[in-house]
């Protein structure tokens, strides 16, 4: 339980930092899931007899870190369900890709159209037959020797879309090998991290901002951590 970060806790809501290669819900793999861990840890804090409910309301991709939010109560879910069809979340995300952007801030809007079989998604241009339209803006944070610091605000949640659309104008993530990254990382992560989400709490109606900071081992990470702090 020690290893579970938590960010925020009331009676309707938990967020907590999730660690890249870590899953959310569980898959055939049958890896522990960050939902199970979550519950886990509910139980023991407050000597919960029986199942605990916990209601997913968003994911971030296994070899993804950062913010993930569950819902305590199915009241709490319904509601955070909305706001997310509603588009009343905001998320960020930081990213480190290996080519340098074409301007210092813009907007990508592509169609993403995903191959279920492969687990993958395509950009396209222009729309075609089952794609979605995909919107994201973007800002450039810095630059360390090889890699470029971006911090993503996704306005659409399409299927790996921020790993995707930055790799479709040829800034792929580093590790992310299946979206054109040179090479993996060794833990299995990629460099992307949910840094943040912010709604108005869906049952004390007041906003409310969740912050993850990224793996302070990694230098990297620490580097753009220090640079967003100055």
């Amino acid at each position: 339980m020690s290893k579970l970060e938590v960010l925020y806790e009331d009676n309707h809501l938990i967020a907590v930092c999730k660690r890249a290669t870590v899953l959310v819900q569980g898959d055939r793999t049958e890896d522990k899931p960050l939902v199970e861990i979550v519950k886990e840890y509910i139980k023991e804090k407050y000597k919960k007899p029986g199942d605990v409910f916990l209601g997913v309301i968003h994911r971030l991709d296994r070899p993804v870190g950062g913010v993930v939010v569950f819902a305590r109560t199915s009241k709490a879910l319904a509601r955070m369900n909305a706001l997310f069809q509603e588009k009343k979340i905001q998320k960020t995300y930081w990213a480190i890709v290996e080519q340098t952007l074409p301007t210092e801030n813009g907007k990508l809007v592509h169609f993403l159209k995903k191959n279920q079989e492969k687990n993958r998604s395509r950009a396209y241009d222009k729309e075609v037959k089952g794609s979605k339209r995909s919107e994201l803006d973007f800002k450039l944070l810095g630059r360390s020797k090889n890699y470029f610091y971006v911090e993503v605000y996704p306005k659409t949640g399409r299927h790996h879309q921020i790993r995707v659309q930055l790799s479709h104008i040829g800034c792929p993530i580093k590790g992310d090998i299946k979206y054109g990254g040179k090479r993996t990382n060794k833990d299995g992560s990629i460099h992307l991290f949910g840094r943040s989400i912010e709604f108005i709490h869906p049952v004390k109606k007041e906003p409310i901002k969740i912050t993850a900071t990224p793996p302070q081992s990694d230098p990297l990470w620490k580097e753009l951590t220090n640079l967003s702090m100055g």
